[in-house]
């Protein structure tokens, strides 16, 4: 009769050697994240704000219509915007602040409300409302949007007395996630060259949700590429079946969803992100559970059939 001997201990220098390891993984991880945290904070800066109206530059007879961005719809390609009226002095009242005429601004293209109206013996107030933004979600997260030109006329009065003025259009405020720009463009109809009375919205996604785009695209890939470094072997028979991996694998299956919906902006169903990364990891992750489900099957425990 033979018997086993007994498991040899182990050495001073191979423990120490797995401390060391295990130390130098903690720190390794923890400079990682210390240096993931600094290039963050010095690469995720976006654009300052639109600035607002700078009264000083307008004429006691111009009269300005205030944009200020407010909301980006990108599957609807809506971008809703409160707009604000500044007439000219002959027609506000500066003691009370309130209209001395009716005012309506009119704006090019149209806005989903037509005429947004400003009534006399008020003070004028921001009036909601969206406009076209032009661009293609499915290029998330490198898509941008673009509106028309946009300009404005301000009517005044009402009746055969009513007029009409060109108004000079401002941009202001800003978007979470979004770094907003506006160019100034020239008016076809107004024969000063110089004046720049209209302008033109341009949206493009700020830096901090492309580089949180990026590790989450990162994990996405690293979590079928850890399930396949587990499965092949053990398809393969190189290694010992552990049968509790199997919960692991159905864990990571069920993740990909939800990562995949974390994502800033919730790109569109159906997008690139989808077609190139989140397809191809959901197959990748079913063929290493379908390894592992071979493993199993290999190395089942085969009982005979019990004689009755």
């Amino acid at each position: 009769m033979t018997t086993e001997a007994p498991p040899v201990p182990p050495t001073p220098d191979s423990r120490g050697r797995r401390i060391a390891i295990a130390f130098g993984v903690i720190v390794a991880v923890i400079v990682i994240y210390v240096l993931s945290l600094i290039a963050v904070h010095l690469l995720a800066k976006s654009a300052p704000p639109l600035p607002a109206v700078d009264f000083s530059k307008i004429e006691a007879d111009d009269s300005v219509v205030s944009v200020h961005i407010e909301k980006l719809d990108t599957v609807a390609n809506r971008l809703t915007v409160n707009v604000l009226v500044y007439p000219k002095d002959s027609l506000y009242d500066k003691n009370f602040g309130v209209l001395t005429t009716d005012a309506a601004v009119r704006l090019y293209p149209e806005n989903d409300l037509g005429d947004l109206q400003y009534p006399v013996g008020k003070a004028p107030a921001q009036v909601s409302t969206t406009i076209e933004a032009r661009g293609d979600p499915g290029n998330w997260p490198f898509d941008s949007y673009k509106t028309d030109v946009l300009a404005a006329d301000v009517f005044t009065g009402s009746g055969p007395s009513k007029e009409k003025t060109f108004a000079r259009v401002e941009i202001t405020g800003k978007l979470d996630g979004w770094d907003a720009s506006a160019t100034r463009v020239h008016d076809p109809e107004d024969a000063n060259p110089d004046s720049l009375d209209n302008v033109v919205i341009t949206l493009h996604r700020s830096k901090g949700p492309l580089i949180f785009d990026l590790g989450i695209i990162l994990v996405l890939v690293a979590l079928p590429a850890l399930a396949l470094w587990v499965a092949i072997p053990m398809a393969l028979g190189r290694t010992s079946f552990v049968p509790p991996f199997i919960t692991w694998y159905g864990a990571m299956v069920f993740a990909i969803v939800p990562l995949r919906n974390i994502l800033p902006g919730s790109p569109p169903p159906g997008s690139w992100i989808d077609q190139a990364v989140v397809l191809w990891v959901l197959i990748a992750l079913v063929t290493a559970m379908a390894l592992f489900v071979y493993a199993w099957w290999r190395n089942r425990d085969r009982k005979s059939p019990k004689k009755t």
